[in-house]
């Protein structure tokens, strides 16, 4: 390990760019959670996912409603992460998609694991250089915001001790497990005792690749590198989903002078090094604050470097800034009957109350919002101590440090400072809502603020969402970063011995990597751009399975024009066409006609024919072509080849079915017998 940093971080909070990772003791590791082409996990239902919103489900889907509360772990303690998230007092209706069954519902035990999915889980172990281990033992990961409607995630660790080339440099893989993955969520409703959160159980029980790297990414752009170069791994196999919201990455990310915060919701590669940026300006912001407010205090000051904290001296803070910052939740209501504000007269009269927390000391620490240098929002504890709130579903609080604003005029915080008797150096907080809720988001917020004394606490983030892209790159609170309380182990599932006979045949079966695919398709007669695209939307095997039997270019493109039907009748087809029973032109519509059916060659000759799709005889053809050519001798004399667009749109309009390749070259034939 190496030794503590012991000099003061330097940057500035403003210019995230401007900030150096090695010199600030920057860690940073990777989880990709990609899902598989296969069935789901545990429950043999098909892997289908329905584009439905909560405005366009089906009536016909059943709705489940369902409470959860949290189990204790292996070792008798109850996660921390699902404490939180038993107290948000949360209901939960689960709509039931034709692909979930009574295993979705947690009615039925689960089945063993999907061989398919443990063959992928195994291939991307060989990939990585990673260790199989020898038994493969389920676990229940404790979830409880409703997204497992068992209230825990099974997970399985399938192999250890991998690395990932990178072109920065090798970046280890210490974990690489299967799981199932989680409902989707549809929509959150408020009521007057809580969220009613809604989700649609299509994706629940898919299986998923989890890999975790190494604390070994070196830079914020590395950390791109990396899940360009996982993603590229994964899709190696050809059995993983494509599209979005099919691979997640989360990032965990540290600075010497903060801690391990783990960022989910980084979907767009391009915008990880500026996630990540972000954090660590936070990091650094918060650690300042928190010197700042222990010197106020006259407590000691935190080490610039984690590794040197004291855990006896730590304790002694604590205990003087709880001493500090009281819980004391207080009514102040009668301070708005004259308010002007909307919300917070719809507020009151809908039974509402206006609670307040002081907080002493900290008048001017909330901070207002401001961006740095490229426009995102520059951290500040008021937003903190917002996430904090909302966490307990109310949609915000209020801090004196933005007051007077919002319709809340400087006569109504004057009345508040008086009735909590205020000094000009303490602040507050205010929060609308419910008796329990306003309770509860309060209490949130007095435990966040506690912490602005130490360092940056150990938490999950989500990144800020706008319109389904992010909107700066900033992040918010979703829960306490969980522990190993959440794991323990899954009954309903036997243990899967892993032979080293299965994991030799996986090694012997490595598919191939892009540059191999890439050599093969260029020992076929494609063009550049057929090669790419058959690349790029994984269809090559497609089409190598059946060019050998059929003209390489036309096979290319009735693959690509064709990406969702049924290979072998898209052979089939184009043979027919090959003989000469159907035009070319035809061959897509035929496809979409036998999409769901296995014609023979017969009957797929005969409905071209039925429905005109028969080419015209070559001889009757070219007279035809003959006759229209001669009609505009004049016109073809004047113009030479360049005659070859507008007639070939007249003799296809008067042959009918013919196949447009033959008639171009017999039309080519007689524009030049005229020219000459």
């Amino acid at each position: 390990m190496a030794d503590p940093i012991r000099t003061e971080p330097i940057g500035s909070v403003d210019d995230a760019s401007g900030l150096v990772p090695s010199e600030l003791g920057f860690m940073c590791g990777i989880e990709v959670h990609q899902q598989l082409a296969t069935g789901k996990l545990h429950s043999r239902q098909p892997g289908v996912l329905y584009d439905v919103t909560i405005d366009t489900v089906p009536e016909q889907w059943n709705r489940f409603h369902r409470r959860l509360r949290a189990a204790r772990g292996e070792g008798g303690a109850i996660d921390i992460a699902a404490r939180f998230e038993t107290r948000r007092n949360r209901s939960f209706v689960y709509v039931q998609s034709p692909n979930s069954g009574l295993i979705e519902l947690d009615e039925q035990p689960p089945l063993p694991h999907d061989g398919e999915a443990v063959s992928i889980a195994l291939t991307v172990s060989a990939l990585l250089n990673a260790k199989p281990v020898s038994l493969l033992q389920t676990m229940r990961k404790t979830v409880v915001d409703g997204s497992n409607t068992s209230g825990f995630q099974r997970t399985s660790l399938v192999s250890v001790d991998g690395v990932l080339q990178t072109e920065t440099g090798p970046v280890g893989v210490d974990v690489l497990c299967l799981e199932e993955d989680s409902a989707r969520k549809l929509d959150t409703i408020s009521t007057g005792d809580g969220e009613q959160v809604l989700y649609n159980l299509d994706r629940l029980g898919l299986p998923l690749i989890e890999i975790a790297t190494a604390p070994d990414v070196l830079t914020p752009e590395h950390a791109k590198e990396t899940s360009m170069a996982l993603g590229r791994c994964l899709r190696q196999t050809r059995k993983v989903r494509r599209g979005l919201g099919s691979i997640r990455q989360d990032l965990n990310v540290s600075l010497a002078c903060g801690d391990r915060v783990e960022i989910k919701g980084c979907q767009d590669l391009s915008w990880i090094p500026r996630i990540i940026r972000l954090e660590m300006a936070r990091q650094l912001h918060f650690y300042r604050l928190a010197n700042e407010l222990r010197t106020q205090l006259s407590l000691p000051l935190l080490p610039p470097d984690r590794r040197s904290d004291e855990a006896p001296l730590e304790q002694q803070v604590s205990q003087a800034v709880e001493k500090h910052l009281p819980l004391a939740l207080n009514d102040v209501s009668e301070c708005f009957t004259s308010c002007d504000s909307k919300m917070v007269q719809t507020g009151l009269k809908q039974g509402s109350i206006m609670l307040a927390l002081p907080l002493p000391g900290l008048a001017g620490k909330f901070g207002q919002k401001t961006s740095d240098k490229e426009g995102a929002q520059m951290p500040r504890l008021g937003r903190e101590l917002a996430g904090a709130a909302k966490l307990a579903g109310v949609k915000g609080v209020f801090h004196s440090d933005e007051l007077p604003a919002y319709g809340i005029e400087a006569e109504h915080v004057k009345a508040v400072r008086n009735l909590l008797d205020l000094g000009v150096d303490d602040g507050f907080i205010l929060c609308l809502a419910p008796l329990w809720q306003a309770e509860l988001a309060l209490e949130s917020v007095l435990t966040r603020a506690r912490l602005a004394w130490h360092r940056i606490p150990q938490e999950v983030r989500n990144v800020v969402i706008k319109k389904g892209a992010p909107d700066d790159g900033t992040t918010t609170p979703m829960r306490p970063l969980p522990g190993g309380a959440r794991m323990y182990p899954e009954t309903d599932v036997p243990v899967f011995a892993l032979s080293d006979e299965r994991w030799q045949q996986t090694l012997q079966s490595i598919p191939m990597t892009d540059d191999q695919r890439a050599e093969r398709m260029s020992e076929y007669e494609v063009s550049n751009d057929q090669a790419s695209q058959l690349l790029a939307r994984e269809l090559d095997d497609i089409f190598v399975e059946y060019a050998s039997q059929l003209p390489h270019k036309g096979w290319a493109s009735v693959v690509l024009e064709n990406d969702t039907a049924n290979p072998e009748l898209c052979a089939d087809v184009m043979a027919v066409k090959e003989a000469g029973f159907i035009t070319r032109e035809s061959m897509n519509e035929i496809i979409e006609h036998f999409k769901d059916m296995t014609p023979s060659s017969e009957e797929i000759a005969e409905y071209g024919e039925a429905h005109g799709f028969k080419p015209a005889d070559e001889g009757d053809l070219g007279a035809v072509i003959e006759s229209i050519v001669a009609e505009r001798a004049d016109f073809v004399k004047e113009r030479g080849m360049g005659a070859m667009g507008p007639l070939m749109g007249v003799v296809m309009q008067a042959v009918g079915a013919a196949d447009g390749k033959v008639v171009s070259a017999l039309l080519r034939e007689a524009i030049q017998k005229i020219s000459e």
